[in-house]
């Protein structure tokens, strides 16, 4: 799956699922974007590249603040003098119930995980036509299969994915391809930043093992593979998929 002189933008790429993706796609020859919003953890991210990370580059955003998202695209395309690959990785996840989930919170759920997916690959897509480019957008289990109390997440998730479903019929006749990677639980920060505590987190952790059947949690680079082989000639007759990369979580019912 080379990316030799591929050019590609991550968002989320300080972390987690965005990391691991922006460096196996570093690791494969793709020049990078890093996109994230704390400037120590993207220059940390650039120096565990391969070749010390001299064909990435760094760029501090808030995906949600529209001069943000739009600087992003420029300063990539203008730096690499195109774009083939967009994977759009951030995302925030909090708990909440019908009851409970105040408009605050549902705004930013959908702020984060729906708006700046639609605002980066519509503002990437003069970029992306040219080259026959193509988008990865990470979701969720949660998009496609109903949990309680987190009612906000769930809702962008299923948003997400019919982004792509419906993105990708639009996209097709252009030769862009848009997909999705459907995760369950996956070791990221996610859930340790919606204030869950260390000791919530491993009991959750745990408690994972008996709801995913492959009796475990997922890897960031599990998930980063299935991104990389949407994201390449080998996928080259797969859009508007929703894959699922959850141990078959999927497939059970809820508990």
């Amino acid at each position: 799956m080379s990316f030799t002189d591929k050019c590609a933008l991550v968002t989320g790429a300080t972390s987690g699922i965005g990391r691991a993706a922006a460096l196996k796609l570093a690791a494969e020859g793709a020049r990078v974007a890093l996109v994230g919003r704390k400037p120590d953890a993207l220059d940390a991210t650039r120096k565990a590249m391969a070749a010390g990370g001299e064909r990435a580059l760094a760029l501090q955003a808030d995906v949600t603040k529209e001069d943000d998202v739009r600087r992003v695209v420029d300063e990539t395309v203008r730096a690499f003098g195109g774009l083939d690959v967009v994977v759009c990785a951030a995302g925030v996840i909090a708990t909440g119930s019908i009851e409970n989930t105040s408009p605050e919170l549902w705004d930013q759920m959908m702020a984060v995980n729906v708006r700046s997916v639609y605002r980066l690959v519509q503002l990437a897509l003069p970029a992306l036509t040219p080259r026959k480019g193509n988008i990865v957008v990470v979701s969720s289990v949660n998009g496609q299969r109903a949990f309680p109390n987190v009612l906000a997440y769930c809702c962008s998730k299923a948003a997400v994915d019919q982004f792509v479903m419906c993105a990708s019929l639009e996209l097709a006749p252009k030769g862009i391809r848009i997909n999705g990677v459907n995760p369950g639980v996956t070791r990221t920060n996610l859930h340790r930043r919606s204030g869950m505590s260390e000791a919530d987190y491993a009991a959750f952790v745990e408690r994972s093992r008996t709801t995913h059947p492959i009796g475990r949690i997922g890897e960031p680079e599990e998930v980063a593979d299935m991104i990389l082989f949407l994201a390449s000639d080998r996928a080259g007759m797969i859009t508007g998929n929703c894959v699922f990369v959850d141990g078959g979580r999927h497939n059970t019912c809820a508990r």
